[in-house]
């Protein structure tokens, strides 16, 4: 067995084991994924409001030029996402544009999987694509888990590179740790496979365990995230585990509900303000406790939308679309080309960067390791100062 998960209570706990190669310690930046759940649309977040082509494909749900955030003579960000601001003119949000790849799937289960494994379009995997980068490779032993994932979705850190915990509520984790440490496992009976499964639940208790123990004891955010939808709570979970030092490598998080297919505005001006909220307490508190160098956010959505709104006042699936990344040690700015709204294929965005390229770039950035997803050659970006 490659890989086992158990699964505590009300799935609010599970552990992702697997038989890897022990890991050695060394210097990283801790990845902070965020996936903004059923396809965000990147024309209405990074708006070309310059280009008369944006107005005229979507005349119903378009953003005016007067509640634009310019940052360029191009391109702005949505109002809803003033609370980035400060990141961006502290230089330390960077605006990855046209990200994509070939032969796009509209398919949102098919669309995510490619995303969390770096697979191309024509290729299915099973492990996840923060896993891989860390195949072969000697991890510090820490606390016994090498990352965590605050929502449902563990897929880029599953498989044998990674020991990864679920853990959508840190209060139930810490009740369910407690009532872990109270439980006897049952001998193995000379049984090797009842052994093996046991060595694994122990190993599970000893982590769940440890991390009890750093988040009962850890320090608090300085800053408090709004109460929303729950990507608060999974932030200020994300924000304790960087107080108090967990070593690991990746955590990730979630915000869910961007699938716009009508009436559109309103539901993804509400999703990016709690996006833009979470994101700046984040900061503020990393910033305060002097962690933001020690940290590298990027947010990513199965696709992007179609170029023309609809019917219904939305838009269907697309392909290419706009990603931050932030962090105190990465390159502010646009990075990119912005696909041309006059050179569509079949009415949807071209890609102008492919998204393992962005993987390959984090993957140097974050834990000085080079993989390349299979591009040749790999084309990095310079988002790392």
């Amino acid at each position: 067995m490659d890989r086992r998960q158990f699964l505590f209570g009300a799935s609010t706990l599970s552990f992702v084991l697997a038989a890897r190669s022990a890991l050695a310690d060394q210097a990283h930046r801790v990845l902070v994924l965020v996936e903004l759940k059923g396809g965000n649309d990147g024309l209405n977040t990074v708006i070309p409001y310059a280009d008369p082509l944006y107005h005229q494909f979507r005349p119903g749900i378009g953003v005016a030029r007067d509640r634009t955030l310019q940052l360029d003579e191009h391109v702005g960000l949505h109002h809803r996402l003033e609370a980035l601001m400060d990141s961006w003119k502290a230089r330390d949000l960077a605006v990855v544009q046209g990200v994509g790849y070939p032969t796009p799937n509209r398919s949102h289960f098919r669309s995510i999987e490619i995303w969390d494994t770096a697979s191309s379009s024509n290729r299915t995997l099973s492990e996840g694509w923060v896993s891989r980068v860390f195949e072969g490779v000697t991890l510090p032993h820490g606390a016994g888990v090498d990352a965590i994932v605050a929502d449902t979705n563990a897929l880029p850190m599953t498989g044998p590179g990674l020991r990864t915990i679920v853990m959508q509520d840190a209060a139930n984790f810490l009740h369910q740790a407690e009532a872990m440490k109270k439980t006897q496992d049952p001998v193995g009976n000379g049984n090797p496979a009842l052994r093996h499964v046991l060595d694994v639940r122990r190993e599970v208790n000893a982590a769940a365990a440890g991390l009890h123990a750093k988040l009962r004891d850890g320090p608090v955010p300085a800053y408090t995230f709004a109460a929303d939808n729950g990507f608060g709570h999974q932030l200020d979970l994300a924000t304790r585990l960087l107080l108090a030092r967990v070593p690991v490598m990746a955590i990730k998080v979630a915000l869910t509900g961007f699938d716009t297919h009508a009436n559109q505005a309103p539901t993804q001006e509400r999703l990016l303000g709690f996006l833009a909220a979470g994101l700046a307490t984040f900061r503020k508190n990393l910033v305060a406790a002097n962690l933001w160098n020690d940290v590298v956010v990027l947010t990513y959505s199965e696709f992007g939308r179609r170029v023309r709104q609809n019917a219904s006042g939305g838009t269907d699936h697309g392909t290419a679309a706009p990603h931050f990344v932030m962090g105190g040690k990465v390159k502010g700015g646009l990075h990119g080309a912005y696909p041309s709204l006059a050179d569509l294929q079949d009415g949807d965005l071209k890609h102008t960067v492919d998204f393992r390229n962005v993987y390959s770039t984090l993957a140097r950035g974050c834990w000085g390791l080079q993989r390349d997803f299979g591009q040749h050659p790999v084309r990095p970006i310079d988002l790392f100062a």
